[in-house]
């Protein structure tokens, strides 16, 4: 094993890494948010990438200039899935909020198997393709705009959240929804607005990767799994801790593959993943 080797491993898992963070930082805002775990998250990715594949197909629209109708699209699914579903069990007991987004994660992917089938689909030539070589470390181009432009959006959704009159909002409501109500902020639509956000996330992702990744109705599966993990060791709530721990996931997974084996690299995660929380349970970063 050369050193080319294990330096191109590892750059490809800091790309990967990127796409993990912003696929985090929009279950993290939901989260930080409300306290509700959404199930359904890679299923919203899921959603994304066939709009994408489909838009190619029927359109031939590029995955690139499919961004903002998946960004659109995806908002408009977050906020529908706030005020037909989540507000009524906001006061709910927790297992009837986990029942309720992880039943949605199950019609939408169920969904997706009955009007497309379980095939296996892929965009064949869009527009940004090959690779690149830097000093002799090969990277896909499709890979590399693709983290490029999920960093690009995660810096632009710290802006919104840290730096926007309606960001602060947000952090207000997150952290008491009845002072923030008497001072005047229409707290369910700060909520509305958060899970159109945290969707909008997983569209911008999932139109990326859809230019080189397969998709298939299960493909949300592995990603929102590892956001889970991300959102955790990162601090739930935390954006600066998604984004550190989606390039550490990156990392240690890119690690994982090729210095162990590529079908231990999802044990080594989790491994990470509980030492993290042992030493500190509410994560890197966490408030909760």
């Amino acid at each position: 094993m050369t050193r080319e080797i294990i330096i191109q491993a590892l750059i490809s898992g800091l790309l990967m890494g990127f796409i993990y963070a912003l696929v985090a930082a929009g279950l993290s805002l939901i989260f930080g948010l409300m306290e509700i775990v959404n199930f359904a998250h890679g299923e919203f990715m899921m959603l994304s990438m066939y709009t994408t594949f489909w838009l190619y197909t029927l359109f031939g629209l590029d995955p690139l200039f499919a961004i903002p109708i998946c960004i659109a699209l995806l908002f408009v699914i977050g906020v529908v899935t706030h005020y037909g579903i989540i507000r009524h069990i906001l006061d709910a007991p927790m297992l009837v909020q986990i029942t309720a987004t992880f039943g949605l994660a199950i019609f939408l992917r169920s969904l997706a198997q009955f009007l497309w089938s379980a095939d296996y689909r892929v965009i064949n030539d869009p527009i940004v393709s090959g690779r690149i070589e830097i000093w002799g470390i090969y990277l896909g181009l499709p890979q590399v705009v693709a983290s490029a432009g999920c960093l690009l959006a995660f810096g632009f959704l710290y802006y919104f959240v840290n730096r926007t009159e309606t960001g602060i909002a947000l952090q207000a409501t997150a952290q008491d929804r009845e002072a923030a109500g008497l001072m005047g902020i229409q707290t369910d639509r700060m909520f509305a607005l958060g899970w159109g956000i945290g969707a909008a996330c997983v569209g911008v992702a999932g139109a990326l990767i859809s230019s080189y990744y397969m998709v298939f109705p299960d493909v949300g599966i592995i990603f929102a799994l590892l956001a889970y993990v991300t959102v955790a060791m990162g601090g739930f709530g935390s954006l600066i801790g998604a984004l550190i721990a989606g390039i550490a996931i990156g990392l240690i997974e890119a690690a994982g593959a090729i210095l162990v084996s590529p079908a231990f690299k999802y044990g080594i995660i989790f491994l990470c993943y509980l030492v993290v929380v042992l030493l500190r349970p509410k994560g890197l970063f966490g408030r909760f």
